[in-house]
């Protein structure tokens, strides 16, 4: 080991940079100076984001193969720098009220360094790495999700999280003692090249695979999300929707590709029941939901089933139809929390009876609102119809009858959702009421990231050279 080793870890590095700086800078800085954190911290974030996508992105190897870098990997890393960087620029409002302007270093230190371990996970090469990674990710999560303490549903939520990944881990680490007892190696490379089906293999992937699972919030191993996600501040649960679940499904990927293809006969039956029951759960729970992050938090489930149809397909085009899912579903999910979080920081309004007449008071928000749920719903021609066409092309370039079936399957999901999708809607342009929502002025760091939202929606599936690069990077992974 020596600093070669280190130095091939460019993203970490680069992101490790920035934690350290803004740590001193809250710890050091003169009362005067740390008004300006809020910014200064966005500023060294967006120059980590723009520097990730100037690194080298041949392939690279450090710590003997534990740690793999390559375009896929730096392309996903890339992606989730933009997600956190809007979240960071919607937080604003939130961070400034009295409760939480003190803590505001701690927002980003515990964003940042659970970003630090969605990047090894993403980026293992052994089972080790992969972790300590998704530990590092984890334990910050659990932090965030309880940062309003003082509020029960925070500190509710917090350890309902806590509880179930503790849980989710020790099933996770049974699973891969297993495999390593089984193959005598944690490198993917290495245990690809001496697994074989036997009961006690199937037995440690299916528990290691539900353990992943539940960060993926697959059904069953949902029934935290939504409680979680309505709990939480509003930014983190946009964190943990997004940014979170796209990282679990990246790794997962990689996995499934690189570990585990001679077992591909007995997982992908089973992920194909998950995909089903995924898709049609999320979509029967949230046509219930009244609370709009409830309803979003079992969108995100439903969501998780169509990005697993492209993992389910196991080739390049689902490598590449994933990563494009996840950074449209970025947008997607930023410009509707955008608006939940603008609306709630002044208000204190969360359901969707609240949101009736909201076009006459706030047409701005309730016009970003109705993109989002287009794109989350997969309406012509925004970025979600893209990235949902090019999921089912994916699953159906096998050819498997099966396989036809379950796209057939997802596509009458699809019709479901647009219901409760376009009931939001219905509310905000067509519905009337006798109290509706005061005309809201949002701070110029919501309103970029608004923007920059909407114009992904639009711009990302438009523009053929989005896809083109990503299928680009994904094809022989």
């Amino acid at each position: 080991m020596n600093l070669s080793n280190y130095l091939l870890m460019k993203p970490e590095l680069s992101l490790i940079v920035v934690f350290l700086l803004l740590i001193f800078y809250d710890l050091f800085a003169s009362n005067n100076a740390k008004k300006y954190y809020f910014p200064v911290a966005c500023l060294l974030f967006l120059v980590h984001t723009v520097y990730c996508f100037f690194i080298d992105k041949g392939v690279a190897t450090s710590f003997g193969g534990m740690y793999v870098s390559g375009a896929a990997q730096i392309t996903m890393k890339s992606v989730l720098n933009i997600g956190v960087f809007l979240i960071f620029l919607q937080a604003n409002e939130w961070l400034k009220k009295p409760e939480s302007i003190f803590k505001r270093g701690e927002f980003f230190m515990l964003s940042i360094l659970t970003l630090l371990g969605m990047y090894l996970m993403i980026s293992a090469g052994s089972f080790m790495i992969f972790y300590i990674g998704l530990e590092t990710a984890s334990l910050p999560i659990a932090a965030l999700v309880a940062f309003d303490k003082y509020k029960s549903n925070s500190a509710e939520a917090g350890a309902k999280y806590i509880f179930n990944a503790i849980f989710s881990s020790a099933i996770m680490v049974f699973g891969i003692s297993f495999l390593y007892g089984a193959c005598g190696t944690l490198y993917f490379e290495d245990m690809a090249q001496n697994i074989y089906s036997s009961p006690l293999v199937i037995m440690a992937m299916i528990f290691f695979l539900s353990g992943l699972f539940f960060k993926i919030s697959l059904v069953p191993f949902h029934l935290w999300a939504p409680d979680v996600y309505q709990g939480a501040p509003t930014n983190v649960t946009l964190y943990l929707s997004t940014i979170s679940k796209g990282a679990a499904v990246f790794a997962l990927m990689i996995i499934l590709y690189k570990v585990f293809p001679v077992l591909a006969s007995v997982w992908q039956p089973i992920i194909w029941i998950l995909i089903l029951l995924t898709i049609t759960v999320g979509n029967l729970f949230a046509l219930r939901q009244k609370n709009l992050k409830r309803l979003l938090a079992f969108s995100s489930i439903s969501q998780a089933g169509y990005i697993m149809l492209s993992v389910f397909s196991g080739s390049s085009a689902g490598m590449a139809a994933t990563i494009f899912y996840v950074f449209v579903y970025v947008f997607s999910n930023l410009a509707a929390f955008g608006v939940i979080s603008a609306i709630e920081n002044k208000t204190g309004k969360v359901n969707m009876d609240d949101y009736k007449g909201l076009y006459l008071t706030n047409p701005k928000l309730a016009l970003v609102m109705m993109i989002s749920m287009f794109s989350l719903g997969g309406i012509p021609f925004t970025a979600g119809f893209f990235s949902k066409l090019f999921v089912f092309m994916a699953a159906m370039e096998s050819g498997n009858p099966w396989n036809t079936v379950l796209v057939f399957l997802a596509l009458v999901n699809t019709v479901v959702s647009l219901y409760y999708y376009l009931l939001v809607v219905k509310a905000m342009f067509i519905e009337k009421t006798d109290s509706p929502i005061e005309t809201l002025k949002t701070d110029s760091y919501l309103k970029i990231s608004l923007v920059a939202s909407v114009v992904g929606i639009f711009c990302v599936g438009v523009i053929s050279c989005f896809y083109e690069y990503i299928n680009t990077v994904s094809f022989g992974f």
